[in-house]
């Protein structure tokens, strides 16, 4: 007997691994290192934070429309190569937006300058050193010309918020000593005022220079047009000319990164869920959907794989950029290239044909089922609060590590470790949820988290990250293992797949694009390390009342027996008329005894 190609089983789960592996890699290679190249294109943690939070928003209720479209309309395999081909081709619109100082070098080859600033309160001294390997410090004495204020913005503007001491940006040096040192048309224009020179050219160190900040209240944001007085008035006016060009400026460049931005995830956010749901068909029809809960395994791999191959191949190519092109163009033509390799694949991936119609209005249903069971509501809120608060740690702990001195390939290898751990932890799924029940796990994941953030609130140095990434295993994977636990059980019979889903994309998505929205304004205002040590005390105080009201909530059934009937109209067909029931009796025995204990 030859078996029909379209239900050959071990075939489609070859396909669908190997699928999984290469948009594993493909999502790597700019998904986590999608922040930190907005970053050197010169937009603050602010709008930065809007940018993010409006591509989770579209994810969040985009994708789940595409997937109910392209299943209704049998265009499932086209939507795939659709959205494979088009995200190969939008990811390059955002490397056409300019950075907003496009004579800023970013980063020095040679590693021959480096400069350390800071941003004080208004009234202070701040002194700025700069250091250089091989020119002479005659070569920039006081009175040497001094670079446009404009291209000073940039520096701040990378940033976004006030550094730490300790907390550094690397620029070079060539440029900036003048600058720096010894003139007054070089004064440095920041969100908290002027830097005004007081010495310079000292002779102990002529490459230490101390600025006064005086306070202007300038605004950073578009559109802004008060100017606060100035002493000088010729100067403000001067100020006031380069500050309009610069929010000009960064007027264009965040309108191009919220337009390209929001294209490039309109095609490319439907990708996961129809691909999830026409393998999981496809095994349905055949009976054959226990083998699809380890595909996720092989994406992780192809995440780990390519965010550090990634970060290798840009550490290689960084000198050979261009000085006014950020090196972070090298994610978005590597995530293209591999998106063309996904699209090969996509051509075998099993999608289902002949599928009998089925209800459109399980959606519905799944949410009114979260409406009437209170345990799905307190999960529901959980899931929405995880989501915001990982949306920080997904956004701007790269800006933390960044300012700490790590570089990419150290940001690279925090992200598999914490990929990898959640892989050695899945062979003791089970035994985990069965020693600490479905509330216990969510309690150790959301206490590890915790954990997580107030450590990176401290970090001190380039690796101190690493050791605490290993606690990702369970403040995000368990976690998840307890939530999707939680679903089955709670979820009525054709509900558990529109449950999962709502949780993941509406609930989680919605939370991370709120998270996004208000982390950025938080980061500017106060720091990365207050922001994390918020959402440490947000999830702390959240497990509090979550533990505390679990048991005054309605007992959950042990058995689901609206699922156990379901099984057994399924099932009788293959079952013998004396011992189809002995199942359902069993059960009910067990239950019947427990209630008696």
């Amino acid at each position: 007997m030859s078996a029909n190609p379209q239900w050959d089983v071990s075939r489609a789960l070859g396909v669908a691994k190997l699928f999984h592996l290469v948009c594993g890699v493909r999502d790597a290679c700019v998904t986590p290192f999608l922040t930190l190249y907005l970053r050197q294109l010169g937009l603050a943690a602010p709008w930065v934070g809007i940018l993010m939070g409006t591509k989770h928003l579209v994810a969040a209720f985009w994708a789940p429309f595409c997937a109910f479209l392209a299943k209704s309309r049998q265009k499932r395999r086209a939507l795939l190569a659709g959205s494979l081909l088009g995200s190969a081709v939008a990811s390059l619109l955002v490397v056409l937006v300019p950075p907003l100082d496009t004579e800023l070098v970013y980063r020095s080859c040679n590693g021959s300058g480096s400069m350390t600033t800071t941003v004080v309160p208004l009234g202070v001294t701040l002194t700025v050193n700069v250091t250089a390997a091989q020119e002479p410090a005659s070569n920039h004495l006081a009175g040497a010309p001094s670079l446009p204020a404009r291209r000073s913005l940039g520096v701040l503007q990378a940033s976004g918020f006030r550094n730490g001491p300790g907390e550094s940006d690397q620029e070079t040096s060539s440029d900036l000593h003048g600058y720096l040192v010894g003139s007054v048309e070089g004064v440095r224009t920041t969100s908290q005022g002027l830097l005004h020179p007081v010495t310079s050219g000292v002779k102990g160190n002529p490459w230490e220079v101390t600025f006064e900040v005086v306070n202007t209240t300038l605004p950073l944001l578009p559109g802004g047009t008060a100017l606060a007085s100035l002493a000088n008035s010729s100067v403000a006016k001067g100020k006031a000319q380069v500050l309009g060009l610069s929010l000009e400026g960064l007027r264009w460049t965040f309108i191009l990164c919220l337009g390209s931005m929001v294209f490039w995830e309109l095609l490319t956010a439907p990708l996961k869920q129809v691909a999830d749901d026409s393998l999981y068909e496809y095994l349905d029809f055949v009976d054959a959907t226990d083998r699809y809960g380890s595909l996720w395994i092989w994406r992780l791999l192809g995440m780990s794989a390519g965010a550090c191959g990634i970060a290798a191949l840009v550490g290689r190519l960084d000198c050979f950029l261009m000085t006014s092109t950020p090196r972070g163009v090298v994610h978005f033509y590597g995530y293209s290239l591999v998106s063309i390799l996904a699209l090969l694949v996509s051509i075998a991936f099993p999608v289902p044909i002949c599928r009998q119609r089925e209800h459109s209005d399980k959606s519905v249903k799944a949410l009114s089922l979260i409406g009437s069971n209170p345990r799905l509501v307190v999960l529901a809120f959980t899931v929405f609060l995880l989501g915001a608060v990982t949306s920080t740690v997904q956004n701007f702990l790269f800006w933390h590590m960044n300012d700490h001195g790590s570089s990419e390939l150290i940001m690279a290898f925090s992200v598999a470790l914490s990929l990898l751990g959640e892989i050695l932890l899945h062979p003791f799924k089970t035994t985990l949820l069965r020693k600490l029940s479905r509330v216990g796990t969510v309690g150790l994941g959301l206490g590890c988290l915790a954990g997580q953030l107030l450590y990176y609130s401290f970090l001190w140095s380039w690796w101190s990250v690493l050791p605490v990434q290993v606690l990702s295993a369970v403040s995000y994977g368990a976690l998840w293992w307890a939530v999707g636990a939680s679903i089955e059980a709670l979820a009525t019979p054709g509900t558990e797949r529109p449950l999962s889903a709502m949780f993941q994309g509406h609930f989680y998505g919605s939370g991370s694009s709120l998270g996004s929205f208000v982390a950025g304004f938080v980061a500017m205002r106060f720091s990365l390390a207050v922001l994390y040590q918020a959402c440490c005390m947000a999830l702390l105080l959240w497990l509090a009342l979550f533990l505390s009201i679990q048991p005054r909530l309605p007992q959950e059934r042990k058995i689901n027996y609206s699922k156990l009937l379901a099984m057994e109209a399924s099932d009788s067909s293959d079952s013998e008329q004396g011992t189809e029931r002995d199942w359902l009796v069993k059960a009910m025995r067990e239950e019947h005894a427990d209630w008696k204990g």
